[in-house]
């Protein structure tokens, strides 16, 4: 397996991700058409669009991002690994490969968003106020959902968007400091 910028000209590897992006998450992209344009907006200049590929070529696995707040925080999304790819340490070598990515460029934090919308974690189904804070602190996985992936990497929860989804279906907020910080060298 190898990661590589994902590029313009690469029109097979292009589709390849968005294909991935169709089938993984059909709700948020339904069509192909939906999938592409997200692809193709992953290539702007100021983004990262990395995608892993087996020894044959074949687009197994895609990350991407954007800076905000002037290159010093970066969001990842998304990150999507074929089916049958998963558990062999792909996701986990495109989030390390983002990760210097995003140092590379003098990013600080990454933050990304993982939605429960499939009782996933103790916050699905759940009303969350008052006391949002207090419920996030209780916190816990219920269907290996992706926030433990993301915790076992060094990210940690910062908030939650309660019913973004919906009612009771949160985007849990993570986010981990890559960058040299106040106080680190």
């Amino acid at each position: 397996m190898q990661i590589v910028d994902l590029r313009r000209e690469d029109m097979a590897r292009i589709q390849g991700a968005a294909a991935l992006l169709m089938v993984n998450f059909t709700e948020a992209w339904a069509t192909m058409e939906e999938a592409l344009l997200e692809v193709e907006e992953s290539l702007e200049e100021d983004r990262i669009s990395r995608v892993a590929v087996d020894e044959d070529g074949t687009v197994v696995g895609w990350i991407g991002g954007q800076s905000s707040y002037g290159g010093h925080v970066w969001e990842l999304h998304p990150l999507v690994v074929a089916e049958s790819y998963r558990e062999r340490g792909i996701g986990r070598t495109l989030v390390t490969d983002f990760e210097a990515c995003v140092q590379a460029r003098g990013g600080i934090t990454i933050y990304l968003g993982t939605d429960d919308e499939s009782n996933g974690t103790s916050l699905y189904g759940q009303e969350l106020y008052p006391d949002v804070l207090g419920k996030v602190m209780q916190l816990t996985d219920r269907n290996r959902h992706p926030f433990g992936f993301y915790m076992k990497l060094g990210f940690e929860v910062v908030g939650v968007l309660p019913d973004a989804n919906g009612f009771g279906k949160p985007d849990i907020f993570m986010a981990k400091r890559v960058g040299p910080g106040e106080g680190r060298g």
